[in-house]
């Protein structure tokens, strides 16, 4: 029993959190470029200020992030010495098609993925590739309005067919979009949305969830037709909503929330929508244009597995008196009494994490991939940079005794494992450096400064250990 022989363990970065470069190598601006840090964030990303460009007065974290675009074979090697069978990262769409509507692709672009992908796999690192980590490059956002017009279905199939093409015999895994249930929470990052006044915000977001999977569908058809080795993924931001209580109306309200996000996954994974979906946008009064032949579409371009990333728990209730949420998420939630929490109020249940995983499959029986999972916490390293994380290594410890037990106590059919920021990055979130995730430290605080040297952490041989023994060590020393 155990984890398989084969099983992809690893680590997971995106390419608007850790290459920078914005502006190297014919690489065209992006909405991840143009969300800075500070109280203007949270606005930013999800649609309610309006910052198309660069402004005064703020720091734009992603225009260096930890410098990887030059630094990459460094941090590919310490992958390598780690023992990671995967590595999972992003494609920057503005560096294949810096505007992204141009009919020929930008080979600096190109060939610097294609480095990349040699150097993954001269240390025997599958690489596992997404395809859209919340990047839109903003001359779609400002011509088009970003993921609402139907021509950027057109764009994201020319990106497609390119880097499939480009790429065959260096990558067979892909993700199509992350976690394409945050298009609900942070529309602008996720998808480039930003609502005029007056404007019907769910609609809007609705239909532009129907252009990102109809293109996941058409993504999906491609790389089979391309490589017939090719295994196309679906990526969830996921976490299962417990009841508050066991009132009925707590039940039902969980499982209202689930359907939020699960509704995606019923898509790419059974090729259609589902009617509990439908009977919502009716009340609500949204109609999504769909245009003949995009049911057909969906029905027959359904994913090979199901990825998601899981971090923790969330509650629900419908009681107003118990409303006190969970700090610091774009997924807030009710808090739970039973949880510890992180320093950023992420509520901390390895459990759940069994808990989702079953939920899933049972839902799809299709194999899952966990892709990202990870404390985020205030590291302090000695003058060596060396940190003692054993907090990380605890929480880490947890979840993968949690996912093992999914696996061999109930079955669960699990391809791998990738641990979010296996190397410290910028917040997606918060858009911070000292929320750090990885196995490496990079010296780099929330304003820029340092040397963006590497240096490895306690953890780094920890998870050596835990790779060479496929899971099964899973101690601290």
């Amino acid at each position: 029993m155990g984890f398989r022989k084969d099983f992809l363990w690893g680590g997971a970065t995106a390419a608007n959190q850790c290459e920078g470069g914005y502006n190297e190598g014919g690489r065209g601006l992006a909405n991840v470029d143009v969300v800075p840090i500070g109280e203007a964030r949270l606005d930013v990303i999800t649609g309610k200020t309006k910052m198309f460009d660069f402004e005064e007065g703020y720091h734009y974290p992603a225009k260096v992030g930890i410098d990887m675009y030059h630094r990459y074979k460094e941090d590919i090697a310490l992958f390598g010495e780690m023992g990671f069978k995967t590595y999972r990262l992003s494609i920057a769409w503005t560096r294949i098609f810096p505007n992204g509507d141009e009919t020929e692709p930008n080979e600096e672009g190109l060939k610097f993925y294609e480095d990349l992908f040699k150097e993954c796999h001269k240390y025997g690192i599958e690489p596992l590739v997404t395809i859209t980590h919340f990047d839109c490059p903003m001359h779609l956002i400002k011509e088009y309005g970003g993921w609402r017009n139907r021509k950027l279905v057109e764009f994201y199939e020319r990106l497609c067919t390119v880097i499939f093409n480009r790429y065959k015999g260096l990558v067979k895994y892909w993700l199509t979009f992350n976690e394409i249930n945050m298009i609900l929470h942070a529309p602008f990052m996720g998808a480039g949305l930003y609502f005029e006044e007056g404007e019907n915000e769910e609609q809007v977001k609705y239909q532009s969830a129907h252009h990102e999977l109809l293109s996941s569908a058409i993504a999906t058809r491609i790389a089979h037709e391309v490589d017939p080795d090719n295994q196309v993924g679906c990526m969830l931001a996921a976490g299962g909503y417990y009841p508050y209580s066991c009132r009925p109306e707590d039940v039902w309200e969980s499982r209202q929330k689930d359907r939020e996000s699960y509704f995606f996954i019923d898509v790419q994974s059974r090729g259609e929508y589902p009617a509990y979906f439908l009977k919502d946008l009716e009340r609500q009064g949204i109609e999504i244009a769909m245009e003949e032949g995009d049911a057909e579409i969906l029905k027959a371009n359904t994913v090979d597995f199901i990825s998601f990333s899981y971090y923790s728990s969330r509650v629900a209730t419908t009681d107003p008196e118990l409303l006190e949420q969970t700090a610091g998420n774009i997924f807030a939630s009710v808090k739970n009494p039973y949880l510890d929490a992180s320093e950023w109020g992420w509520q901390i249940d390895p459990l759940g994490l069994r808990i989702t995983m079953n939920d899933i499959y049972d839902r799809y029986q299709k194999p899952l991939f966990i892709v990202e999972n990870g404390l985020g916490a205030v590291d302090v390293p000695d003058e060596n940079g060396y940190v003692e994380d054993d907090y990380r290594i605890d929480y880490l410890a947890k979840h993968i005794q949690a996912m093992k037990d999914a696996v061999e106590i109930d079955g669960v059919d699990l391809l791998g494992y990738t641990t979010w920021g296996c190397i410290d990055l910028v917040s997606a979130g918060t858009g911070e450096m000292k929320k750090r995730y990885g196995f490496v430290y990079v010296d780099l605080d929330n304003e820029g400064n340092g040397t963006l040297n590497r240096s490895k952490k306690k953890s780094f041989d920890w998870y050596k250990q835990v790779i060479a023994s496929n899971g099964e060590d899973l101690s601290n020393n």
